[in-house]
């Protein structure tokens, strides 16, 4: 398999922290059956910053949208967009990344920006 794109993957972290890192290694691995490098920064950073701190909260976004600049698209994942995946989002948006939409079931939902 030739993994050529760098893909941002967008998914809730809030709430069932444990619970929802869980889901987005599957996110993760779905990505790769679609022969793309997923990247996961809420994934990476919970591993040395406290989500629940506000100051390594932030932090962690704002490294996150610093990797974004650097994906050729955003996956967002699930049935809720959270306010930071919403910053996420809105971010691709500015930057003229193309998005693609799927259910917490890895279902396909649609595309928002094409280039």
């Amino acid at each position: 398999m030739n993994l050529i794109k760098l893909v941002y993957v967008c998914s809730p972290l809030r709430g069932d922290i444990e619970r929802n890192i869980s889901r987005t290694k599957g996110y993760c691995r779905f990505a790769t059956t679609l022969g793309v490098i997923p990247l996961a920064p809420h994934v990476i950073f919970t591993q040395f910053l406290d989500d629940k701190i506000s100051e390594e909260r932030q932090l962690g976004r704002q490294m996150g949208l610093e990797l974004l600049k650097h994906c050729s698209e955003l996956y967002v994942f699930g049935d809720r967009v959270s306010d930071g995946m919403l910053g996420e989002i809105e971010a691709a948006e500015r930057l003229g990344i193309p998005i693609q939409y799927y259910s917490d079931r890895c279902e396909r939902r649609g595309v928002s920006h094409e280039q």
